[in-house]
């Protein structure tokens, strides 16, 4: 189980398109103080340190900015939001009553523990048109003739988002012009040649550092 930092602000936002939001929706990426019941307020920083005034969804996720995330969370529901995580196969974040109580606004900064192979097959229901396909790690036993003992059989993934919705997070994160506040022009995450859709996450204290990338083939 490991913090996923902001590799899981890609569910925040699917839940928002989800309710009706669109690439072009305004986010202010301000100073913003939001009060939380017996405890200290919450007042998230960007991780640059610095606020960039109104954003558009695409650019706000694209850019990876802490507040928009935080803001966005608060206007779709923490319920919403782990519904999406857990429908799209992130179990640990699904919507008991106990992650209901002891998360917040801070899980779409990576604040809910993950696992590894559940992150992985997330990003897989983006790269395959919204629908979630369960992680195999057999494929085929045989004997030592070659008979086949037994073999997986591919079934159709379950709908967790409609295609347009899973579209629209793989093409934001696969646009290098709504990425280029945080991460400029010839980062890494450009593979030259491809169309290929990355998220970054980094961990308090930079403990974990989280880079997630896909194609409607692979997911690494």
């Amino acid at each position: 189980m490991r913090q996923p930092g902001s590799a899981i602000k890609p569910v925040t936002y699917a839940t928002a398109l989800r309710k009706g939001y669109t690439a072009a929706h305004l986010l202010m990426d301000t100073p913003t103080t939001f009060p939380v019941i017996s405890q200290p307020d919450y007042k998230p920083i960007n991780y640059d340190g610095n606020f960039h005034g109104p954003l558009q969804i695409r650019y706000a996720l694209g850019n990876s900015i802490n507040v928009p995330a935080v803001k966005m969370l608060a206007q779709v529901g923490l319920k919403e939001v782990l519904t999406t995580a857990e429908q799209v196969g992130i179990s640990t974040l699904a919507p008991t009553t106990q992650n209901l109580r002891r998360l917040g606004l801070s899980v779409t900064l990576g604040g809910g523990e993950v696992r590894l192979l559940e992150m992985t097959a997330a990003y897989a229901t983006f790269a395959n048109g919204g629908l979630r396909a369960e992680p195999v790690s057999i494929l085929k036993v045989t004997d030592k003739d070659g008979k086949i003992l037994d073999e997986y059989k591919p079934v159709s993934g379950k709908s967790a988002l409609t295609p347009q919705q899973a579209f629209l997070i793989s093409d934001i994160l696969a646009d290098n012009n709504a990425r280029l506040i945080t991460f400029g022009e010839h980062s890494a995450l450009v593979i030259p040649g491809r169309t290929v859709a990355a998220k970054t996450g980094t961990t308090n204290d930079k403990r974990d550092n989280w880079t997630i990338g896909w194609t409607p083939q692979i997911v690494v």
